[in-house]
């Protein structure tokens, strides 16, 4: 309901601009009630929000968007005339511009007392040009009024310019407990997995004979799968061949080290072409995880800088297993998507009565709805955390996996085949046995917010509390002025301040997204517990995740322990909006870091 109502609010907004500058150049009765009537609409739409999804859907529409535009239009229908007209028309542009060019909700106060200034102003400005023009001026025939209404947005893109051209909020150098390369994994012990991961540049065939002009880690992309046991110790050199924009690896769901993390600019330096770098840790928890550069990611993972890494239980898991990539290839006429290289039907060997276990990846930029046709299955972990009390599913049941989010899907081989496969992509599935592809059926759609069953404490009460808005919007990104779908709380990287907290805080987070775009948001170093969606209780199993798919018009208030020291990215993963700036960090106090980078961390 409200991904309609945030669409309906938009349809309104552009109405409404359409009709303003009508509205004020007329001055007629008529055009000034279809302003009061598309702001009464508004001000209905926005009054649904604020009911059915909560305050930070809807605070900037009603304290500032609304306001704007209803009472000036109220006022000019009950008292008609040209100046009331203006101010009106003036009313009614900068409700809409203030959606357009979200701001911080610290800075409310600023923007309505700047506003109502505007609007004195022009309605100053409009009785002084009718006097004026009452006189017979050459002067006075210009278009004054078009100008004043022009220095309005003018005036707020200097500022936003400004804002969000401030300094990386990181604390670099300074005084502080730790510095970020001193909180590493063990140094003196010897590791029970070791191994080499080379970056370099190669071509990648796909299953169709495309091919893909990409970057590899070990000579293949995906790259070569890790395993290694819980409580053990693993050592990876990344040796950089020659990826020109430098090479970083992060461990994407392991609660590493923060000198382990792979972020340039934050916990590391980029590694240049003939560079290596080392990353030791111990995971602490079993699943199905991921490895990516995280130097140029909108790009390289694109191009094929990625793999799996598989922490296992110290005993062995029964049964087959497969890992799959979701992944969207670049190609010369848009996206290819495959499952790892197969952008062709795949088959995989699996007799009957066999238990299978597919480790589903998302390396995509976008969110991927999964199906599987053929027999009653599991979803057995989200993200790497188990399921406690999983149930069979419906064959054809829909899963929607989060960019860089993970699903280990579970079932047993019947006499004939199963598939798994991408909704909507008839070339992208994966059969298993030797029967034909299974076409799956309505199924409806898994929700991990009431799957399994079981319980787990929850944290108590918060030491701290953050309220995240994610917004599309105007703002300067890449050094120029664009709209994009990648605003936290009207802020665009590096402007966007950082969520402080200390170790052992007990930590809640609402985030809403009132974006028209998926956003799928994932919390370096710590894994999160889902505590609602939309004022409705989490009431299956424990819904852990780090990879959050946060959509249009969703709010969801989630939980964790400030476990990990460090500066931690928290980030959207779809690359594209962490490029535009929708980028903030979990900060602890006392931690500073010694590097820093001329570009966001993506």
């Amino acid at each position: 309901m409200q991904a309609i109502l945030l669409f309906t609010d938009l349809t309104l907004a552009v109405l409404l601009l359409i009709a303003a500058p009508i509205a004020g150049v007329k001055a007629s009765r008529r055009w000034l009630v279809v302003l009061a009537g598309l702001a009464g609409a508004r001000l209905v739409v926005a009054s649904l929000l604020l009911l059915s999804g909560g305050l930070l859907l809807a605070d900037s529409r009603i304290y500032v968007q609304v306001p704007l535009a209803l009472l000036p239009a109220v006022w000019a229908v009950w008292r008609p005339s040209r100046t009331a007209a203006h101010v009106s028309a003036a009313g009614s542009a900068l409700s809409v511009w203030w959606l357009l060019a979200p701001f911080a909700p610290g800075d409310t106060a600023l923007v309505l007392a700047g506003s109502l200034l505007a609007l004195t102003m022009i309605g100053g400005l409009s009785v002084a040009v009718a006097r004026w023009r009452a006189s017979a001026s050459r002067l006075a025939r210009l278009p004054w009024m078009v100008a004043a209404f022009l220095l309005v947005p003018a005036a707020t893109l200097v500022v936003a310019g400004q804002a969000n051209a401030a300094a990386d909020d990181h604390q670099h150098g300074g005084a502080g407990q730790f510095a970020v390369d001193q909180l590493t994994g063990p140094k003196g012990q010897t590791p029970a997995v070791r191994t080499t991961l080379v970056a370099a540049k190669a071509q990648i065939r796909l299953a169709s004979g495309s091919t893909v002009d990409g970057l590899t880690f070990n000579g293949t992309s995906p790259g070569p799968e890790i395993r290694v046991r819980k409580g053990q110790l693993i050592e990876v050199t990344l040796v950089n061949t020659n990826v020109d924009e430098g090479v970083t690896v992060h461990w994407h769901g392991v609660d590493v080290p923060n000198a382990e993390d792979g972020v340039p600019g934050v916990t590391q330096d980029a590694v240049p072409p003939g560079g290596r770098h080392v990353y030791r840790f111990v995971p602490t928890r079993a699943g199905t995880f991921w490895y990516h550069t995280h130097r140029d990611g909108l790009l390289n993972v694109k191009r094929g800088l990625f793999g799996a890494l598989i922490v296992e239980d110290a005993a062995p898991r029964d049964g087959l297993e497969r890992t799959v990539f979701a992944h969207a290839w670049p190609g010369s006429g848009g996206d290819v998507t495959a499952f790892d290289r197969d952008d062709r039907p795949a088959r995989q060997d699996a007799p009957a009565g066999r238990n299978v276990l597919v480790r589903m990846i998302n390396s995509s930029e976008e969110p991927q709805e999964l199906q599987v046709a053929g027999a009653p299955f599991r979803v057995a972990a989200i993200d790497g955390n188990p399921i406690e009390g999983a149930t069979d599913l419906v064959p054809g049941t829909g899963m929607l996996l989060a960019a860089g989010g993970r699903y280990d899907l579970a079932f047993t081989m019947p006499a004939g085949a199963v598939t798994v496969a991408l909704a909507g992509s008839p070339d992208v599935a994966l059969t298993f046995g030797a029967g034909q592809r299974v076409s799956a059926g309505g199924g409806g759609q898994f929700d991990p917010l009431t799957y399994g069953s079981g319980s787990a404490p929850r944290l108590g009460e918060p030491t701290r509390t953050f309220d995240l808005r994610l917004d599309d919007g105007f703002g300067f990104s890449q050094g120029s002025l664009s709209y994009v779908s990648s605003l936290i709380n009207g802020r665009l990287y590096p402007a966007v301040p950082s969520l402080e907290v200390a170790t052992g805080d007990r930590v809640r987070v609402r985030i809403a997204s009132r974006s028209i775009i998926n956003h799928p948001f994932h919390l370096h170093g710590h894994r999160v517990r889902v505590v609602s969606r939309n004022g409705t209780a989490a009431t299956g199993s424990p819904w852990w995740t780090d990879t959050l798919n946060v959509g249009r018009g969703e709010v969801y208030e989630l939980e964790f322990v400030a476990d990990n020291p460090g500066i931690w990215m928290d980030h959207c993963h779809n690359f594209q909006h962490g490029a535009n700036g929708m980028i903030l960090h979990l900060a602890y106090r006392g931690v500073t870091t010694p590097y820093t980078s001329e570009h966001a961390p993506e």
